[in-house]
């Protein structure tokens, strides 16, 4: 899924995404604004995952909600 159809749909997804990364808060997920980028970084530096672990996470999340 690319960033502007992410960033479109991205607020129907924050409750997903909490379920999914639940240590982020709705602030931080709000901000991400549906950008992996923003959303990788987070989860980097939450969870403590190398910048290549989180890429993957979001991309999984993205491909698996493709149809949100």
């Amino acid at each position: 899924m690319n960033n502007d159809i992410a960033a479109g749909k991205w607020k129907q997804m924050v409750g997903k995404a909490k379920t999914a990364w639940g240590e982020l808060t709705d602030d931080e997920l709000t901000k991400a604004e549906g950008r992996a980028d923003k959303l990788a970084g987070l989860i980097q530096e939450r969870y403590g995952k190398t910048r290549e672990q989180a890429e993957l996470e979001v991309r999984r999340f993205f491909d698996s909600n493709r149809d949100f």
